[in-house]
């Protein structure tokens, strides 16, 4: 796709957290914009591929808005947009983040903000962008009612793999998971469509995409349905990847049933994060035990589950394979560090299901 242009990435007090996924995501790949620099005082001087995986990605991690658009002008490639990459829980804008997004737009930059406060709706915002000349997009306003689907079952015309990309908690890692594993099937050959489903993945440039928690609940399968049938029509890939949201049981984030059903995957692949004892941001809620959720998963869909993906976080890296080893004898499925290896490893072990279509 062409780029929409050179982004900053708002990400004060929330990089290299879980607050951070949507700045996460864009640092780690991205095909809307250009990253030129992000945001967070913490770790000003520092790149930002280098904090999130020990990566050089030649993206700086500055202190203000300004600096980006300062260091964005001397390496030719000034800064059009601000893209707000904080994801807290709820989806709201604080009072600091605010004062910043006034900012830049006083700095002309155009602003992309997938929070579920509008920035569109809020009259100073509204009317500094119009006296400035600046577009606000609120990636999460919901869509007219006149322009979504309901399910019709032409989902059935699709003959591509279809694998969903699950989670056994929030903020986990799918969307990473489903991006790599895209980019690991093309580089085996196969033709492959990403169906996003939220705010990031839209960000992030996938074509074929919806944001599931803005649209009307009677409209979520039609939507997940015309997106998946929309990729098979538009480029009739071998594969289909389908971006996972919240997890089966979570108390906060439930997700995963409207995708089982209208989406029709043929596989799932379940992405976990074996350090995790409680869903993320709820304590004393337990995290039920992996094999639990694979039974969930293939009971309501009636496919399996044909490999784990491990979210590597707090666990030491002389760890990770002993916990894939582990993973495998208790569940009786391959487990991947999709992160460490580029998904090449789950690609390949997943190329025999493309082969029976």
């Amino acid at each position: 796709m062409t780029s929409d242009g050179n982004g900053i990435v708002y990400c004060e007090g929330a990089f290299n957290t879980l607050n951070g996924k949507t700045a996460h995501g864009l640092v780690r790949f991205c095909l809307r914009y250009t990253i030129v620099a992000v945001v967070d005082s913490r770790y000003a001087g520092r790149d930002a591929g280098d904090v999130l995986d020990g990566k050089i990605k030649g993206i700086p991690v500055v202190e203000s808005i300004e600096t980006a658009m300062q260091i964005a002008e001397k390496a030719g490639r000034p800064a059009t947009h601000l893209v707000i990459g904080i994801a807290p829980d709820g989806g709201r804008l604080e009072k600091k983040a605010r004062q910043d997004v006034i900012r830049a737009i006083d700095l002309k930059l155009n602003v992309d903000c997938g929070l579920h406060d509008f920035l569109s709706e809020d009259e100073e915002i509204s009317r500094q962008a119009d006296m400035r000349g600046v577009v606000l997009r609120d990636v999460r306003k919901p869509p007219s009612r006149d322009r979504l689907h309901f399910f019709s079952g032409k989902i059935e015309e699709v003959a591509a793999l279809k694998i969903a990309v699950l989670g056994t908690d929030s903020a986990v890692g799918k969307r990473t998971t489903a991006w790599l594993m895209v980019q690991a099937f093309e580089r085996l050959g196969y033709r492959t469509q990403m169906i996003g489903t939220g705010q990031t993945a839209w960000m992030q440039g996938a074509r074929y995409s919806i944001i599931m928690d803005s649209l009307v609940n009677d409209f979520v399968s039609g939507e997940i349905e015309h997106a998946v049938w929309l990729a098979w029509n538009d480029q009739h890939p071998d594969v289909i990847v389908l971006e996972g949201q919240g997890s089966l049981m979570n108390p906060a984030y439930p997700g995963g049933f409207e995708l089982l059903a209208a989406g029709r995957p043929d596989v799932v692949v379940l992405q976990h994060a074996p350090a995790r004892k409680e869903y993320d941001g709820f304590p004393g809620y337990p995290i039920q035990p992996l094999y639990r959720q694979i039974q969930a998963i293939e009971t309501i869909s009636g496919k399996p589950v044909v490999a784990i993906t491990v979210n590597h976080e707090d666990l030491i890296d002389d760890q990770i394979p002993t916990i894939c080893d582990a993973i495998e004898k208790v569940v009786g499925l391959p487990a991947f560090d999709v992160l460490r290896d580029q998904g090449d490893g789950l690609a390949a072990a997943l190329v025999p299901h493309v082969k029976k279509r």
